[in-house]
């Protein structure tokens, strides 16, 4: 079995927040893990460097598509990032992992 994390970038705290908090109600994703990073990018020509807030969030591989697609449509950002890494975990995480995906 294997599951994957969503790295996903956010303006700030509330906005991870609550963006994670809906997929999770809406049982896309399992769970989260938020915290503050420094970010630099080059934007419209320009290299950008301020804070902004990650989301970890953890979720079924066949839920993929999906859940990226409901981040799209709920993120602020023009251009957000939603990065997907796939993972393997022990067995009783990853059965947890599938028991609290199941999408209403």
């Amino acid at each position: 079995m294997s599951f994957i994390l969503i790295y996903i970038t956010h303006p700030n705290e509330v906005a991870a927040q609550e963006l994670t908090n809906q997929l999770i109600e809406e049982r896309l994703v399992a769970c989260a893990n938020i915290f503050p990073i420094q970010s630099a990018y080059l934007w419209k020509g320009s290299v950008v460097k301020e804070g902004e807030w990650v989301s970890i969030v953890k979720t079924q591989t066949l839920l993929w598509e999906k859940v990226s697609l409901r981040i799209e449509d709920l993120h602020p950002y023009e251009v957000p990032c939603i990065m997907k890494i796939n993972v393997e975990a022990n067995q009783a995480y990853e059965e947890w992992i599938v028991a609290s995906t199941t999408p209403i």
